[in-house]
């Protein structure tokens, strides 16, 4: 008779702990959707925009396409499992897919940012050697061993190490907790240090850059104003009534606002090419010969200096991206590493599955990141909008 009682005790357990989380459903969708609408955003975007086809957003293209992974392999199952209250109620085999693929993705995720660090790095110290507009020999090394060193962190899980005896079935997790403190020191501890170096790295090169750009411009200006006075000395007649003289002439309207700004955020044409400007003249003067004012920079010289607009945009949107990214995946690797490696430690499920949907959204994050810092992504963006609209 007691036998018969346990039986179905046993079993009520289940039947009460399988409750459907309707709003984590929800969420789920509305978060794949975002996340496969936006990053195949920026792959198309870039594939159609001779404009957005430079070093960098290939680099940002590999994340995306890590990111638009990690929606179809990953999240469905995920937000299914979240959905039957956390309990995994598919095969293990499916389980220990799915834990691969997180593992490899988010670690891909993660080398992408590290390897446009890099790449950011080299394009400042050495700008003579940097190909902005091709992908070169050591950028495919680079775009390659994100996604193989990303795969070998991986791989163990492929190789069996999830198969541990006495397995719970209702419960998808990495199973040896060895491995979780591994592949979080592998895929966050170690990278994330050298990507915050690299781009401090970034930043002390650009103001060294600046600084030495002020000087060369200040020089540039004091010939400028030189040679403007010189011209109106030697080739202007004096008219009747006023001294013979240098006019008193302003600078040509690109130097002044570069001057002002005190920063490179003019077009490609203000580094590049000579600046010409025709100097102004009173009335009197226009049917006269007006010499035209030009100065350049030696080319070497030119090509030393230069980090171009493009560049210097995505270098302003790449902090950002890290940022967030630091600010969503950080939580999820302390809390389970602190799990893995402090077995008394209690830890509610709550907060276990909280940080796991933060790290997540940081796939949604990115696209509208480049949507608002990033001027050519932006400008693509409304173009496409607006055919859109049209149709």
């Amino acid at each position: 008779m007691p036998d018969n009682f346990t039986h179905p005790t046993a079993v009520a357990p289940a039947a009460v702990a399988t409750h459907y989380n309707f709003s984590a459903l929800v969420f789920g969708i509305l978060l794949i959707v975002v996340v496969i609408g936006g990053n195949v955003l920026v792959c198309v975007s870039v594939y159609l925009e001779k404009a957005l086809k430079t070093t960098t957003n290939y680099f940002i293209v590999s994340l995306a396409f890590a990111d638009l992974l990690l929606a179809l392999l990953v999240l469905p199952l995920f937000v299914y499992a979240e959905f039957q209250g956390g309990i995994w109620s598919l095969n293990m085999l499916l389980c220990d897919g799915l834990m691969t693929m997180d593992v490899m993705l988010c670690t891909a995720s993660i080398f992408n940012l590290c390897a446009i660090s890099v790449d950011r790095f080299i394009a400042v110290s050495i700008p003579l050697n940097y190909n902005r507009k091709h992908v070169d020999r050591r950028q495919l090394v680079l775009l390659s061993a994100t996604w193989l060193l990303a795969l070998a962190v991986a791989s163990p899980v492929i190789f069996g190490i999830n198969a541990v005896p006495h397995r719970d079935p209702s419960e998808c997790k990495l199973e040896d907790n060895n491995y979780v403190v591994y592949s979080s020191v592998c895929s966050f501890f170690i990278p994330c240090p050298i990507m915050v170096l690299l781009y401090f790295g970034v930043f002390r090169g650009l103001q060294r850059w600046e600084e030495t750009r002020r000087a060369k411009l200040r020089s540039s200006i004091e010939a400028c104003r030189k040679l403007q006075h010189a011209a109106v000395a030697t080739a202007l007649p004096p008219l009747a009534g006023t001294i013979p003289g240098p006019l008193p002439m302003p600078l040509p309207r690109i130097i002044e606002r570069d001057l002002a700004q005190s920063r490179m955020d003019n077009d490609d044409d203000d580094d590049d090419d000579c600046v010409r400007q025709e100097m102004p003249y009173p009335r009197q003067y226009r049917e006269n010969s007006v010499p035209t004012v030009m100065f350049s920079k030696q080319p070497q010289m030119r090509k030393r200096a230069k980090i171009n607009s493009r560049e210097r945009k995505a270098m302003r949107v790449l902090p950002v991206v890290v940022g967030c990214f630091l600010f969503c995946w950080t939580p999820f690797f302390v809390v389970h590493t602190t799990r893995a490696m402090c077995l008394s430690c209690s830890i509610p499920a709550g907060l276990v599955s909280t940080v796991t949907w933060l790290g997540y959204v940081n796939s949604a994050l990115n696209p509208i990141i480049y949507t608002i810092f990033n001027t050519e992504f932006k400008k693509f963006f409304k173009k496409c909008f607006r055919r859109c609209c049209c149709c």
